[in-house]
């Protein structure tokens, strides 16, 4: 019986990744111009769970060998707040990353370690203490933030230097770059600021992926004509698998699963060819059973709080005007005024609310619509109502 991997695993082994050679080949010839002294800047964009993160996890395999690969995943940034995010977190993530990497890779790194502590702190003398009548003095130091942006930033171009006889180059992944909307400060600064000193190294190639609506603002910000990167970056959607790509890939890794025509057709349906939700209710549908429409139709309606776990935990930690203003979406797209009137409040009342749920990537707006952003989460709600005569508060 052959294996189907679990929808959240963006680990996968050469068994488990299936398809996507088009878009393996792409990135890789684009990334190998690295080594020619190329700086490429790719951004990955895609609907949620359509395999982005498994996708730079694959290629951070392909060429660690030869290449200095640092993978940064920025939800990670929260262990560094205080209070809110802001740019320091990012940079010490980023740091961290870096040096993790290094390690991986075998390159020491302890003069660096050194370096980065005289170089990214203030020192001045706090007192003086006597040692056998010896006057010592005593320094402080702090954070210099600049300080320490600019050694982060200019440390992948350091070591490639420093390592240039075993390393063809050096890749930055940089994934969930969704989580720089979240930062305390000029978002759109940030992203010139990062092009700044991009653009100015060699042999040195980045790629930003993240779980972002295609409509989101941050890729204008990043891709647009007036963008921070407009111009020079790479945007290369990872599209869902379409209906014949979903076939072949269940006959080959889930051949147990025996659907008929329109069985399967309802399958595709309900996934909408995401390979996470595909993985995700292949694995839950009952093996060597025929599989028709009546049949798909019910496990689906069983399985969606299984493939939704995710999102319906997201759900509940939403305040009652976040999900009522989802719950006023699953009939029809609203304009925010339509929203605001259906909740009985000013239309102003609602913006911080509209703007965390797209943050959340649970609404989008387009055409100035907002619109619920995934539709299984969307047919979960409908299901609730129908079976309880409420949604879930």
């Amino acid at each position: 019986m052959a294996s189907l991997p679990l929808g959240n695993d963006n680990d996968l082994d050469d068994s488990q990744f299936y398809n996507r050679v088009n878009e393996i080949k792409f990135i890789s010839d684009n990334l190998e111009l690295t080594q020619k002294g190329s700086t490429p800047t790719i951004l990955l964009t895609g609907i949620r769970g359509v395999g982005k993160t498994a996708l730079m996890k694959k290629l951070k395999k392909d060429f660690k060998d030869e290449y200095l690969v640092v993978y940064a995943d920025l939800t990670a940034m929260d262990k560094f707040k205080k209070d809110k995010l802001n740019r320091l977190c990012f940079m010490k993530l980023f740091y961290e990353s870096i040096i993790k990497a290094c390690d991986e890779s075998n390159i020491i790194t302890i003069d660096k370690k050194i370096m980065k502590y005289f170089k990214t702190h203030n020192f001045q003398l706090d007192k003086i203490e006597s040692v056998d009548k010896i006057p010592i003095p005593i320094l402080k130091s702090e954070e210099d933030y600049p300080k320490f942006a600019s050694y982060v930033m200019d440390l992948p171009q350091q070591i490639y230097n420093d390592h240039k006889e075993q390393l063809k180059g050096v890749l930055i992944f940089m994934d969930e770059f969704q989580m720089l909307k979240q930062l305390d400060e000029d978002v759109n600064g940030f992203l010139w600021y990062i092009r700044s000193v991009i653009q100015t190294q060699k042999n040195i190639g980045y790629i930003f992926s993240g779980s972002m609506s295609m409509k989101d603002q941050l890729i204008s910000d990043i891709a647009g004509q007036h963008g921070a990167f407009g111009g020079r970056i790479l945007n290369y959607e990872i599209k869902i698998f379409s209906y014949e790509t979903t076939k072949n890939y269940l006959t080959e890794k889930a051949d147990y699963l025996n659907f008929t025509d329109d069985g399967f057709k309802r399958f595709y349906k309900c996934t909408n060819g995401i390979p996470y939700y595909i993985n995700s209710f292949a694995r839950l549908l009952p093996p060597n059973e025929e599989l028709n429409e009546e049949k798909i139709i019910v496990e689906f309606k069983k399985s969606l709080e299984y493939l939704l776990v995710n999102l319906t935990n997201e759900w509940y930690r939403l305040n009652k005007q976040e999900q009522r203003i989802i719950a006023s979406l699953v009939e029809k797209p609203l304009k925010r005024i339509e929203i605001a009137n259906k909740l009985g409040v000013t239309s102003g009342a609602i913006g911080t609310s509209l703007k965390t749920l797209q943050n959340k990537i649970l609404i989008e707006l387009d055409n100035d619509k907002y619109q619920i952003y995934d539709q299984i989460f969307k047919a979960w709600l409908k299901k609730e109502y129908e079976e309880k005569g409420d949604y879930p508060y």
